[in-house]
């Protein structure tokens, strides 16, 4: 129902009501009907279901039965360790899908437990909840609007909306109905909708839609019926757990049924195979995970960004689109006069001196606020700004009112007018409030000449033009050219700016009658101002930086084309000429198909409203994008939902938008995303480096035990050793690997293919590649070594943990030499490696331990004959570096 377009006396009409409100048994009739004015609530998961949800993961199920065979096969300390790991994940995973069932709780707080209604003709305070289309109720300054009402009776209104549209500038409010079929919520002026705060004035409105129907309750449906989507790592180890259990199944079957072959003992055989199974699967990945999601969140908390869910640190990394709000995002969310028209020339606001201006040629003339002669034509422009001005400062020095006279006040206070001194000589002495109808308000002052009094109107420039005689310049009184000052405002219009007119008028001595058709009359315009919400400084780079890292950053507004243009021209976002900004109503209007074919080339939306927010996150996603949604209100809490990241801000956003959230910027800042992604994208790199080195580690040993049976020799490793030697390597050295640093580079190329696997990028052929390297250089060596050294089998042992240690280094850059970055670059990862080295001593030298784990002491000869056979894959890794270094210099020197 369009209730908009409709004249209040065909509402009320519709309604079956009046301006007298409902009778008491007809408000019982229809509460029957519609039900109570609340946010109804699906039925959530109960916690121990959200707590086994964790467990249906194929990488957790192939864990668990990890465990469950360490157990059986008598090894109680791996059984436990890969048990432990499982439970924890799963504790993280069931906190953060606690969390966000919090969004609709959120929602239901921003609803007013009461509110004055018309019963019986009479006003009176009902719960809200008792609340029933057809109701009239009555609202003023500070209360919240119990539903979704069309109003008919207005006093200088004025509705905070932004919770709903996004925009913090307080509404104004009219009655009449307003003829347009698409209209977005923020334009429907003679509507208010539950959940505004009223901040000034008080109005009377007929409900037209409670509970679940209004706005309000339309946003609540779409929030539940949103699911969350699983992050790029989710979606690929799901696929990488059931490819490696496979994979794993028929290796060791093969190993099985080789050494069977060769005569070994059943039992044996059995016993390394579920040895190599467990050693095979990287059971330490699900911390390194966690570990290294949880290192990313505490660091992104320095970079003003607060992780709500993990799992959000490594989709950062892989993602396309950014799409941010525009205001206090992309902005400062502070009104501010850019540029001034006075004394027949149109200058940026820097070049206006202060409490002695003089008036040159140009700005470039302008001369400085210490000049010796000042203009009185900036005087006035300035006078004018400070005093007919409704905003003032607090005691802690805030300033409070209209973000438009809060420009003003401070334009005229940084050129030295400030309005607490002003107003001790030219105090208020009447005045003509704002009225929506008039665009324009009135201060009566006296005249600082020393006799009379002088009045100052500011408004809307169509509405001061009409009602003026003249222009104010330094050569006196002159007529004014209204084409001239029209072709201005359009120009300053086009640049985003919003534009007032500053006008005054002198009086002998003040009128009796001040009515506004008496005093807003003969006046003289004094000039023009025109200001906007700037863009923030460090926005410009944030945004040329998301270009470079192959990110498309998109702005999505509430506000008006011409200003989101202007906005997003000067930040980068969109070029010169070029046509990729859409507004809701022509959105609404274009076939979705046509929609999907455009929506990776439109970069500024204008003037949308909540469910196109969405459709524009599905769009993205459907076209295989990973999109980052910001947003503040409660309008953005599907589509924040929906995103693969979404980002609320931590300033200025609602309790529902944080709660919908994956990340809550505490900055309120466009540039802390861009830092944010490009740590994730340094925390997915490290997850996918410990990968590579864990599958690298383990292919090796999998293949020294494959191919030695092939060759006639014995089997390299006892069960014990592999265990050993998983358990040792995948631990801290792995873990380390969570605190690498960024690579150079790491915004210089484009965000991984979301529709890549674990193993793309290079990195299956790295882990075949480096796997068979190890694994051949271990078949030869232990054919060296057992025809010339007694302890071979602790030669080999030894070799590949030392080997591991090798791979952990090479991994660390896939450009870059180990001695460019250096060892001490990462110092956990170096500690690790070295007490992993001191472990492995322990095991050779200690007799004890020679004992437990079929061990036997090495000579220095035999030692470093071992170093030797461990450094071939960190010599074989470095020379392939050296060659794609040269490589990538030969593509750039053409």
């Amino acid at each position: 129902m369009k209730w908009h377009q409709k004249a209040i006396d065909a509402v009320f009409s519709e309604l079956n009501s009046s301006v007298a409100g409902l009778n008491s048994d007809d408000a019982v009739k229809r509460i029957k009907i519609y039900g109570p004015n609340e946010l109804k609530i699906k039925k959530k998961k109960t916690p121990l279901m959200m707590f086994l949800d964790q467990f249906k993961d194929f990488l957790i199920i192939v864990l668990i039965a990890a465990g469950i065979i360490a157990g059986i096969v008598g090894k109680p300390t791996d059984a436990a360790a890969i048990m432990a790991i499982v439970v924890l994940n799963a504790i993280i995973g069931f906190i953060q899908e606690f969390k966000a069932e919090k969004a609709m709780d959120a929602l239901k707080r921003m609803a007013s437990p009461n509110a004055t209604v018309m019963r019986d003709g009479i006003p009176g305070t009902v719960p809200a909840s008792q609340i029933v289309p057809g109701d009239v109720v009555l609202v003023e300054a500070g209360q919240i609007v119990p539903a979704d009402m069309r109003l008919f009776e207005i006093a200088s209104l004025k509705i905070e909306e932004a919770a709903l549209t996004g925009e913090s500038v307080p509404v104004e409010k009219q009655i009449a109905p307003i003829h347009d079929d698409h209209l977005p919520l923020g334009d429907r002026k003679n509507m208010t909708y539950q959940g505004t705060i009223i901040t000034y004035g008080r109005a009377s409105g007929v409900v037209v839609a409670t509970g679940m129907e209004t706005e309000m309750g339309k946003i609540a449906t779409m929030l539940q019926e949103e699911k969350e989507l699983k992050t790029p790592l989710q979606q690929r180890l799901a696929v990488f757990g059931q490819k490696l259990a496979i994979a794993i199944l028929i290796i060791c079957a093969i190993v099985f049924v080789a050494g069977m072959m060769r005569g070994e003992p059943v039992m044996l055989m059995l016993l390394t195979a579920i040895s190599l199974a467990v050693a095979a699967i990287p059971e330490a990945l699900p911390a390194v995970i966690t570990i290294a999601l949880a290192f990313g969140a505490k660091k992104m908390v320095r970079l003003n960004a607060l992780i709500r869910k993990l799992p959000a640190v490594e989709t950062l990394g892989s993602v396309t689109y950014i799409c941010s709000d525009k205001t206090g995002t992309l902005t400062l969310n502070k009104m501010t006069v850019e540029e001034v028209y006075f004394d027949n020339h149109l200058i940026k606001t820097e070049n206006i001196s202060g409490s002695a201006t003089a008036a040159g040629q140009s700005g470039e003339n302008i001369k400085s606020k210490d000049s010796a002669n000042p203009s009185p034509v900036s005087y006035y422009l300035l006078t004018a700004s400070a005093l007919c001005n409704d905003s003032k400062m607090s005691a802690d020095g805030t300033l409070i009112g209209d973000p438009t006279e809060i420009a003003l006040y401070v334009l005229a206070r940084d050129k030295g007018f400030d309005k607490s001194a002003l107003q001790d000589k030219l105090f208020r002495v009447a005045e003509i409030p704002f009225d929506s109808e008039r665009k324009s308000m009135t201060t009566f002052h006296p005249d600082p000449s020393g006799s009379g009094f002088i009045s100052f109107t500011k408004g809307a420039v169509e509405a001061l033009l009409d009602k003026a005689e003249n222009i104010y310049t330094s050569e006196g009184l002159k007529p004014f050219d209204s084409k001239e000052i029209h072709r201005i405002t359009e120009k300053m219009a086009a640049e985003g700016l919003r534009v007032l007119c500053l006008a005054m008028r002198k009086w002998a001595e003040m009128p009796e009658d001040l009515s506004p058709e008496n005093i807003e009359k003969g006046l003289t315009v004094i000039g023009l101002v025109g200001m906007m919400d700037p863009p923030r400084e460090e926005a410009r780079e944030a945004v040329s930086l998301c270009k470079t890292a192959g990110i498309k950053p998109v702005m999505i507004t509430g506000d008006h084309p011409i200003t989101a243009r202007a906005i997003a021209k000067r930040i980068g976002i969109i070029e010169d000429g070029a046509k990729t900004v859409i507004t809701g109503r022509e959105l609404e209007k274009l076939p979705m198909e046509e929609f999907e074919a455009r929506v990776e080339h439109i970069r500024v939306y204008a003037r949308v409203v909540p469910e196109q927010k969405l459709k524009i996150v599905k769009a993205l996603q459907d076209k295989g994008q990973y999109v980052a949604m910001t947003g503040d209100g409660v309008n953005d809490a599907p589509a924040l939902k929906r995103a693969n990241i979404g980002v609320a801000m931590g300033i200025t956003g609602t309790d529902v938008s944080k709660e919908s959230s994956s990340m809550i910027l505490l900055d309120d800042n466009f540039a802390t995303i861009v830092k944010a992604v490009k740590e994730g994208r340094r925390i997915y790199d490290n997850i996918l480096k410990f990968i590579k080195y864990s599958m690298t580690s383990n292919a090796g040993t999998l293949w020294v035990i494959f191919l030695a049976p092939f060759f006639g020799l014995p089997l390299p490793l006892v069960p014990i050793q592999i265990l050993w030697m998983n358990l040792l390597t995948d631990s801290l050295p792995g873990l380390s690997l969570t605190t690498e640093p960024a690579d150079r580079g790491i915004m210089n190329r484009p965000p991984r293919n979301p529709e890549d696997g674990v193993f793309a990028g290079g990195i299956g052929l790295y882990i075949i590649k480096y796997g068979l390297i190890i694994g051949i250089a271990a078949v030869l060596f232990q054919a060296y070594a057992l025809s010339s050294q007694h302890a071979w089998q602790t030669m080999i042992f030894t070799g590949l943990v030392l080997g591991r240690m090798a791979v952990v280094m090479a991994v660390r850059s896939e450009n870059d030499s180990l001695f460019k970055i250096g060892f001490f670059s990462n110092k956990p990862l170096l500690g690790a490696v070295l007490l992993t080295l001191a472990l492995q001593m322990a095991v050779v030298y200690t007799p004890f331990l020679n004992a437990v784990f079929n061990t036997q002491p090495l000579t220095l000869n035999e030692m470093l004959m071992t170093i030797g056979f461990a450094s071939i894959v960190l010599f074989v890794a470095e020379i392939e570096k050296l060659y794609r270094r040269r490589k990538q210099r030969q593509a750039v020197g053409g």
